[in-house]
């Protein structure tokens, strides 16, 4: 299956990630993809990105190294509400909101309390994918979870970080979602979560967890750029890419 996008992608403003915008920019041309998402860890991770970080953005170039760039966010969930830690008006003037559960940001709780934070925190019209659901530490009702995503037109990562380098022990977790996305007709993205520009457009893992599911390609959201653009636009998004500037470094 060929890929055009890669929805999460991190910098060196994120703490512990080591690649630049324009590094990752060249990884991703170089891999022939047409889009990437520069989605930074929001605030309450606590390594250094603020939110006028997510406020200026508007500077990144809509094109670098003739591929696209989405600028986004990989949002905390903070609480059982569904709280993020990026004021609305933020989040609105980014092109894609990523939105996840992550250790020294959510109070691990039971089963309910994961997954009606995560529910909650798809009610927000700004959130377009929920990250690394299959992530043991958090485990959710998995019926629940798809099911509202599917209600909510939200996408479900399938992370392919999770099987590589963190989040051991997700896969069986993910399977279980994937199964049960290909099940209801829930729609999926695949997410490098790269960390370094060498791991930009990496999907083996997730994409053996999507086959194994059955997932079809017209769930899965990185097969095509105009897949992501007509997406996000029926969510209320101007991303509408000109194909007429393009930006050489």
């Amino acid at each position: 299956m060929k890929y055009e996008v890669d929805t999460h992608c991190h910098t060196i403003a994120s703490g512990h990630a080591y690649s630049t915008v324009i590094e990752n920019a060249q990884a991703a041309a170089k891999k022939g993809l047409k889009m990437i998402a520069i989605t930074d860890h929001g605030p309450a991770m606590g390594e250094g990105v603020n939110r006028y970080y997510f406020g200026n953005m508007t500077v990144i170039p809509e094109q670098i190294e003739g591929v696209y760039i989405l600028r986004g966010i990989e949002a905390n969930i903070l609480d059982n509400e569904g709280t993020l830690d990026l004021p609305e008006r933020y989040l609105k003037k980014l092109d894609i909101v990523l939105a996840g559960l992550h250790t020294g940001c959510f109070v691990k709780g039971t089963v309910e309390d994961n997954t009606r934070a995560v529910i909650e925190a798809m009610k927000n019209p700004y959130v377009d994918i929920i990250v690394h659901p299959g992530n043991p530490e958090f485990p959710l009702d998995i019926d629940r979870f798809v099911e509202a995503a599917h209600e909510y037109n939200v996408h479900i990562e399938i992370n392919n970080s999770s099987f590589t380098v963190s989040r051991k022990g997700s896969k069986d977790n993910c399977i279980l979602i994937a199964k049960k996305a290909a099940a209801i007709g829930a729609r999926v993205s695949l997410g490098s979560d790269a960390h370094i520009c060498y791991d930009i457009g990496n999907f083996d893992k997730a994409e053996e967890v999507i086959k194994e599911a059955g997932i079809p390609a017209e769930n899965i959201l990185n097969t095509s750029m105009k897949k992501v653009i007509d997406i996000l636009k029926s969510k209320g998004r101007q991303v509408v890419p000109s194909y007429k500037t393009s930006t050489k470094i």
